[in-house]
């Protein structure tokens, strides 16, 4: 269903699903404007049956069955605290995504189309001032599309660590940890990711700096060069990266990386909720070391360990 040109390593582009939520406010409907990674995207389907769970968030209307697969279906507008207008203004569809190896089903009030969009052309959620009922943190990216009307990519991972479905760390975890000496670089825009990537690397017992995006990250890897020089490879152990980020995605910022002789030897690790085997294949031709699915507290600390390791004894 989705364009079929594909993106390349290094064009620092993506397509997105623009989705519609809408708001009553004072006897005034308003159209929200988002997005979603299309990689994300299995299909977007009307509303099925919807069996009700007790127990769950408001937000969650219930699940039902896809080909075998069990799938929750959120409200997102419940999700964003948005008073919906009556039904009958609606063109309600799921989208259904797949977040680390999870199904989950979005209600939105429309789907329209599929978007192309630079990441230069992305603002974090920083440049964008009275969100309303939006928490920032539920958002990743600005941009302006025509008309000069706002689209806002949500953080839909957020909504994924509230239902407790990404794996933490465990007691057999801990018992699994290899203590490691030094820095890890660690660059994601979503809150809800780094701050679990940055508990994970600070059990192994390193010091963490953080990068909200590619740019960043380069800036924080100068800022580390003027500090080690030329030991920088051996005091920056590992620099893990997602993949969607705005002014710099993970793939350009990887090759960037790897075409400057002062960190090209630093071994990248791709951490993304992005699970095709196509992003993974993206991820190695931009020079990663690994491709890891967030988030599996025991394949992360087994994975980053074995890195480690082997960019140690080539140092």
């Amino acid at each position: 269903m989705f364009d079929d040109d594909v993106l390349k390593v290094g064009s620092n582009e993506m397509e997105l699903v623009d989705f519609r939520i809408l708001k009553q406010e004072d006897n005034r409907v308003y159209e929200g404007i988002y997005g979603v990674n299309v990689a994300k995207v299995r299909e977007i389907i009307k509303i099925p049956k919807l069996t009700e769970l007790p127990g769950v968030p408001e937000y969650i209307e219930g699940i039902f069955d896809l080909r075998g697969v069990v799938i929750p279906v959120v409200n997102l507008a419940k999700w964003m605290q948005i008073k919906e207008p009556p039904i009958a203004e609606l063109k309600p569809r799921v989208i259904i995504t797949e977040f680390s190896d999870i199904l989950i089903g979005f209600i939105v009030h429309e789907a329209k189309r599929i978007r192309r969009i630079s990441w230069n052309d992305i603002e974090p959620a920083s440049f964008v001032a009275g969100m309303g009922s939006l928490d920032k943190s539920q958002i990743t990216g600005v941009t302006r599309i025509e008309n000069d009307e706002v689209l806002l990519i949500l953080d839909l991972e957020s909504v994924v660590q509230e239902l407790g479905l990404y794996q933490p760390t465990t007691d057999a975890d801990e018992q699994l940890i290899e203590k490691v000496e030094g820095t890890a670089l660690i660059l994601d825009d979503s809150m809800t990711a780094r701050r679990l990537v940055h508990d994970a690397l600070s059990r192994m017992g390193m010091k963490v700096v953080e990068a909200k995006d590619g740019m960043e990250g380069i800036q924080k890897l100068t800022e580390l060069y003027e500090i080690y020089g030329k030991d920088l490879k051996k005091e920056l152990k590992i620099i893990i990266s997602d993949v969607e980020m705005p002014k710099m995605d993970g793939f350009h910022f990887a090759a960037n990386v790897k075409e400057d002789d002062r960190f090209k030897e630093i071994p990248i690790v791709f951490n993304s909720s992005i699970s095709d085997h196509f992003s993974e294949l993206r991820g190695k031709e931009a020079g990663g070391e690994a491709y890891l699915t967030k988030f599996d507290a025991s394949i992360f600390y087994k994975e980053i360990s074995k890195v480690i390791k082997s960019h140690v004894e080539t140092v």
